[in-house]
């Protein structure tokens, strides 16, 4: 029948070959303007939630399955993330 190689296997191939290429940070936020993300890596972020006039920033390290696919959903920028720059960034943390 020869070699053949899944679809699932081509994405998680391309998908690793694809986050290496990336230069970190990275930045993102929610559309609603509610969340400002900090991708410190493949597997970690920095989020800065606007609460009314509050800030709170957590950070995460992805180690289960949903946490890992939504750093990869940041990344790929799709809906509903939005690419923002460094300084749009630290204007949350300093708002």
């Amino acid at each position: 029948m020869g070699n053949y190689i899944s679809v699932s296997q081509l994405l998680n191939t391309f998908t690793l070959q694809y986050t290496k290429m990336l230069v970190y940070p990275i930045y993102r936020k929610l559309s609603n303007d509610k969340s400002f993300y900090r991708i410190v890596s493949e597997n970690e972020f920095e989020e800065i939630q606007c609460i009314g006039s509050t800030r709170i920033k957590t950070h995460c390290k992805a180690e289960k399955y949903p946490e890992i696919i939504r750093i990869k959903e940041m990344i790929s920028c799709n809906v509903p993330f939005e690419q923002i720059t460094e300084a749009e960034y630290n204007a949350q943390e300093m708002a």
